[in-house]
């Protein structure tokens, strides 16, 4: 079947948002959400996500799912929200237990923070499926960005959340606490041996360097040719160190430190204090 997939890019984050349809009926997904967040002043606000529910309500669609690709580390999730207007249940692969473990290491979290992934509704491993509608969705296990890193292979496409990018763009960083280029090139390799006519839909884009518009779409055959971290029959020495050097360039994420603890509670706020007031921690020297 073809889902027909409608996208929501915020270009504060460069998040694309997917709402996944099934073609014969009123039943959908929302993969990857957003919940805008100013760190300054430490305000969210729910434009983006409500643009979706405008969106989902207009068409007058079901929401069945609301999924995360993995735990981001440049955005908050709006799935809470969305859930509560729309409905639907909250998937993630079921290693965000092992994010959980590291990250509430990192930030300090007390033994009321669960760490078995029981925030969400629905936690998937390889070889499962779910269904929107009358439409399947396949779980592929790919790791690498992260320990929790899903694809979802839903009839003719594939959301392939921070795996891969547009293929002038190429691969997403590996040196998150829990991130391997060497399992990252496994990961990708298992998507590129999808049907060449596969439609891949990423999860950020950033305009590579000489492209004027953003992009979200392409294909298997496509990203076979044309990647310029994995295209080509690029080796996996030659991925590796590639993904390894560049990854000691880069600057921690802007809003890793909200999105991270807000994340790993599937988009909920940390237990508000003693005043009504829910605090995010900034941990010193540990990222």
């Amino acid at each position: 079947m073809t889902p027909k997939v409608s996208a929501f890019f915020d270009e504060a984050t460069n998040t694309i948002t997917y709402v996944v349809q099934d073609p014969e009926g009123r039943a959908c997904a929302i993969i990857d959400s957003v919940l805008d967040f100013d760190y300054p002043s430490g305000h969210t606000d729910t434009r983006s996500a409500d643009a979706v529910i405008a969106f989902v309500r207009e068409n007058g669609l079901e929401v069945a799912w609301i999924l995360e690709t993995h735990v981001h580390a440049d955005h908050l999730s709006a799935a809470p929200y969305l859930q509560e207007r729309l409905g639907g249940k909250i998937g993630i692969g079921e290693n965000i237990t092992v994010v959980q473990n590291t990250f509430g290491k990192v930030f300090n979290e007390g033994t009321r923070f669960q760490r078995d992934g029981s925030q969400f509704d629905r936690l998937f491993k390889e070889g499962d499926s779910l269904m929107i509608g009358q439409l399947r969705a396949d779980v592929l296990h790919t790791p690498g960005h992260t320990p929790a890193c899903l694809t979802y292979v839903i009839g003719d496409a594939a959301f392939v959340g921070d795996t891969l990018f547009m293929p002038d763009f190429g691969t997403a960083r590996c040196d998150f606490p829990g991130g391997s280029a060497d399992t990252m090139f496994d990961s990708v390799q298992k998507i590129l041996s999808l049907p060449e006519t596969t439609r891949i839909f990423v999860g950020h884009d950033y305009k590579a360097p000489g492209r004027d518009e953003y992009a979200w779409e392409t294909t298997v055959g496509a990203q076979k040719a044309l990647n310029v971290h994995v295209g080509a029959g690029r080796s996996r020495e030659d991925f590796v160190s590639m993904r390894q050097t560049r990854d000691a360039t880069l600057a921690m994420p802007r809003l890793i430190i909200p999105s991270l603890q807000v994340n790993m509670r599937a988009g909920q706020m940390p237990e508000p204090e003693d005043d009504g007031v829910s605090y995010l921690k900034v941990p010193l020297n540990k990222l």
